[in-house]
């Protein structure tokens, strides 16, 4: 039985969240999505089931609406480490979902490591 793109996608996205709740030690979870369009990212506390700040290319102040490329998803990336600041958090981790650390998400990652994220 062949797996679909979708099914090794999930079992991509488990396995990797499985591996860094291991690691979490308290921290707050750096989540990305992806879609064909735009870009979304938050930072969730799972032990309080909050998210603390969030980011998303359908803004319109970030003046991004609409579009999902390398240079929207770092200022993105930007943007989110501006938040988190601003709420008090320096640290967290990355669960890049099943997306593959390329490209976007890449992208997304070093800006919010330049705005002064530690993950």
């Amino acid at each position: 039985m062949a797996n679909t793109k979708r099914d090794l996608f999930l079992k991509r996205r488990l396995r990797t969240r499985n591996k860094l709740r291991k690691l979490a030690a308290g921290r707050p979870r750096l989540s990305v999505h992806r879609s064909n369009k735009n870009i979304h990212v938050q930072i969730i506390d799972d032990v309080n089931g909050v998210t603390l700040a969030s980011a998303s290319s359908l803004e319109k102040d970030l003046g991004l609406v609409g579009k999902n490329n390398v240079e929207a998803a770092a200022k993105i990336g930007a943007a989110i480490a501006e938040r988190a600041k601003a709420k008090g958090v320096e640290e967290c981790y990355f669960d890049r979902g099943g997306f593959l650390y390329h490209g976007k998400i890449k992208a997304l990652a070093d800006a919010a490591r330049e705005g002064g994220l530690k993950f």
